[in-house]
């Protein structure tokens, strides 16, 4: 694992495939899912969406590590770590045909205010798993892109990992888009 965050984590490894998708339903808040096949079994993910609220009020939900547990499918827990930097653990659960799947991620987390979160895993269930969180502010709201680089232990299957990160990463942005509304209104 590579120790140095970088801003762009999509640039780190060479594509060799690309797909892009649409996957926004019919509400209008259409979110930009992005996958590219990597060497090494690592998947480069971009899931972008234009939220008609401040990044200042983005940030604030995105730094809440708490609250995201409280309304992202299938967080099960996220919680701010004692440690000198920002650490935060967390975990997501799915059930699936009777099985119970979980992955954990320690992360240390960089904020940079209001424009850029990066993050890397120190500790977790994957062999790569670092990315950011990228605010652009717009003169109608501003747009939000979740980038990560994600690689899986050989025990877990990569192509199970990317259907899963292609059908959670829209739902989790349309839940923050969700909690933007309940904290901030329309």
């Amino acid at each position: 694992m590579e120790s140095e965050l970088n801003a762009n984590p999509l640039s780190q490894a060479p594509s060799l495939d690309q797909n892009s998708y649409n996957v926004g339903p019919q509400t209008g808040d259409d979110v930009i899912f992005t996958t590219q096949k990597c060497p090494k079994r690592h998947r480069q993910i971009q899931a972008q969406m234009t939220l008609p609220f401040l990044s200042e009020q983005v940030w604030q939900v995105l730094i809440d590590y708490k609250a995201l547990a409280d309304f992202i499918p299938n967080l099960a827990k996220s919680e701010r770590l004692d440690h000198p930097g920002i650490r935060v653990e967390q975990v997501g659960v799915k059930n699936a045909l009777f099985l119970r799947f979980s992955a954990r991620v320690v992360l240390d987390m960089v904020e940079e205010y209001p424009h850029r979160i990066t993050f890397e895993m120190v500790e977790g269930d994957f062999k790569t798993f670092r990315g950011s969180w990228v605010l652009c502010p717009l003169d109608q709201g501003t747009a939000l892109s979740y980038n990560l680089l994600i690689c899986p232990t050989r025990m877990i299957p990569v192509q199970a990992i990317e259907q899963q990160l292609h059908h959670d990463l829209p739902r989790n942005l349309r839940a923050i888009h969700q909690r933007l509304q309940q904290l901030y209104g329309p």
